[in-house]
């Protein structure tokens, strides 16, 4: 090699050397800005969510078809975002596909509910003992008022109200945990766990023993009696898992 052709390769080195150094270097990633206001798929799945969680699916064995076409038409959108959230109520477990066949509205089988209750006692006691520490007095009179309504033997005659009031008990017990990964955790979880609550609430004689189960916990919240108000709650949960274990033939 001559000397001008050695010359000239380590000029050529030194300018893609030079060149190489003056790239920018992505330290952060690239972003679009988003719309801020929900898009039609969000809006489906949040309309098909609480329309499947609204019915009483557990009442009856008969299969629960959703038709894509004509939820499209009743929302007044295109099939593309009613897909879209068919595959989100999918991926959560509360729909299925079925090829040829269509899209259905899941009941859990006895093994799978009893196994979601059992999840969720561990899930609320915890939030029970969080609660004793971080819960305000006000906030736990709160619970009291909830049953203001049931008592003097009020509580056959709205039993229907009475189960609403009995979600919201144990839905407020998560979120006054404060803990957001327990609450983040609990939340589909729950969603399951009320439509199997709406229905055997009124079964034996559970409603009674509800009310008296939700005494005794805000008795220990009250308290502040940490040990206590997380046993409590453990028990409550699990006696539904019992209860469904004995009677809820009607899931298999």
């Amino acid at each position: 090699m001559s000397n001008r052709d050695r010359t000239s390769r380590r000029a050529s080195v030194r300018t893609r050397g030079a060149t190489t150094a003056r790239l920018p270097i992505a330290t952060q990633p690239t972003l679009e800005p988003i719309a801020t206001a929900p898009s039609f798929k969000h809006k489906a799945y949040a309309a098909l969510k609480n329309a499947i969680v609204a019915m009483d699916i557990y009442r009856s064995r008969d299969d629960i078809r959703l038709d894509e076409r004509k939820l499209a038409q009743d929302f007044g959108i295109s099939r593309t975002p009613v897909r879209e959230a068919m595959a989100q109520l999918e991926s959560e477990g509360f729909v299925r596909s079925v090829p040829r066949r269509g899209i259905y509205v899941v009941r859990k089988t006895k093994a799978e509910v009893i196994e979601m209750i059992t999840a969720w006692a561990a899930l609320e006691s915890m939030a029970a003992r969080l609660m004793t520490k971080v819960a305000t007095d006000e906030e736990i009179a709160g619970l009291r008022k909830m049953f203001a309504a049931f008592v003097d033997g009020k509580l056959r005659a709205h039993l229907d109200e009475y189960s609403d009031t009995n979600i919201e008990f144990h839905q407020t017990i998560i979120r006054l945990s404060r803990n957001d990964v327990l609450i983040d955790l609990a939340e589909n979880l729950f969603t399951h766990m009320r439509m199997i609550r709406r229905t055997t609430i009124g079964e034996k004689d559970r409603a009674d023993r509800s009310i008296k189960d939700h005494m005794a916990i805000i008795e220990a919240l009250e308290a502040r009696a940490t040990d206590r108000a997380e046993d409590l709650v453990r028990d409550h949960a699990l006696g539904l898992a019992d209860h469904v274990a004995k009677y809820a033939d009607y899931l298999d």
